[in-house]
């Protein structure tokens, strides 16, 4: 495991993940994924910190209401969010972290247009 860096835009929101060098994200074709570019890093909660920005953010929420999706206020980037297939962990943007420590990354496909017949693919929270 590494501790991997990451953030907005303009910096106001910064966290640390703890994840592996060699990262495995998904990058989902539902409504708001595939307008906003989001690549997939899901965690357990334990394994993110929020360093600085919390009061920078807002939240935006829709359709059955639980995902809590994150973005700061001054730039509009989501950096992370709380996934509706895993409420208890934490989704973090691949193409926030900042780089340094990732040894690779492999990116995989999925439906979220087709959510429902599909979130069983997604499998627990890695440990």
């Amino acid at each position: 495991m590494v501790v991997h860096k990451g953030g907005c835009h303009c910096g106001n929101v910064r966290f640390e993940v703890d994840a592996p060098a060699d990262l495995a994200l998904s990058e989902c074709n539902c409504s708001i994924c595939r307008m906003c570019g989001y690549q997939h890093l899901k965690v357990p909660r334990s394994a993110f910190r929020l360093l600085q920005g919390e009061e920078a953010l807002s939240c935006y929420q829709f359709n059955t209401g639980i995902a809590r999706h994150y973005f700061c206020r001054q730039c509009g980037i989501k950096s992370f969010y709380v996934p509706r297939s895993h409420p208890d962990g934490i989704s973090v943007n691949g193409r926030c972290i900042d780089g340094t420590g990732v040894d690779s990354v492999t990116l995989t496909p999925f439906d979220g247009q087709n959510w429902e017949e599909n979130v069983h693919k997604l499998g627990p929270l890695p440990k």
